[in-house]
């Protein structure tokens, strides 16, 4: 939610989505706990923790469905890199919940719920070990998995289905790391090390900060 590229990268995928019908579930994944330096705290041993507690609400939201996750990410990644506001400070998360509609007690509902870090930890951990470090990660269905790509400029229209098919399941094969670029916006895709890459269909699993 707060790494700028990753936010970058689910607009291209969402307007993917839109074109195609593609079925998104979102996934956590945390830069904070990857790039935590020795002797510091792990964020979820910290009462408020920058990105992972939004995490944790979007986990609490996403067993109302995944379409509350959906919309909460959309939200916060707006809020924080496009509006300029600070979504990770507890008081703006509720009034964010509350302009979707949704009761802002959900932010404090998540962190008295210690099985919402449990969740969060336990997608982190699924992306580390099958060899992920950052964010986006694309899962697919078969189990693999693909680190980017990193997008500045997302792609929209037919642009953003040439990248899909680039570095989507449709075509793919474990020789291949990226895809071309179908247009000027600087893009970075690499498969972690992990199984044999095989085809895969359907839908697509994203790490989000």
């Amino acid at each position: 939610m707060m790494c700028p590229y990753a936010y970058q990268t689910s607009l291209w995928i969402r307007e993917v989505r839109a074109r195609t019908g593609l079925e998104i579930s979102w996934r956590f994944f945390s830069l904070e706990e990857i790039n935590r330096a020795d002797g510091k705290k792990h964020p979820w041993e910290r009462e408020w923790s920058y990105g992972w507690s939004l995490m944790r609400v979007g986990a609490l939201l996403r067993r109302r469905g995944m379409e509350h996750l959906d919309a909460w990410y959309g939200t916060v990644g707006r809020a924080l890199h496009v509006d300029g506001q600070k979504p990770h400070r507890p008081d703006v998360a509720r009034e964010l919940l509350a302009t979707m509609g949704l009761d802002p007690g959900l932010v404090d509902a998540a962190i008295a719920d210690p099985t919402t870090s449990d969740e969060v930890l336990a997608e982190h951990r699924r992306v580390t070990q099958a060899g992920g470090f950052g964010v986006p990660t694309l899962f697919f269905p078969d189990g693999q998995c693909l680190f980017g790509p990193v997008l500045i400029d997302p792609p929209a229209g037919e642009s953003a289905e040439r990248l899909w098919d680039a570095v989507g399941p449709s075509s793919r094969t474990c020789t291949r790391s990226s895809g071309p670029s179908p247009g000027p916006m600087p893009s970075r895709s690499r498969r972690p090390s992990g199984p044999t890459c095989r085809r895969a269909t359907g839908s697509v699993s994203t790490g989000a900060r």
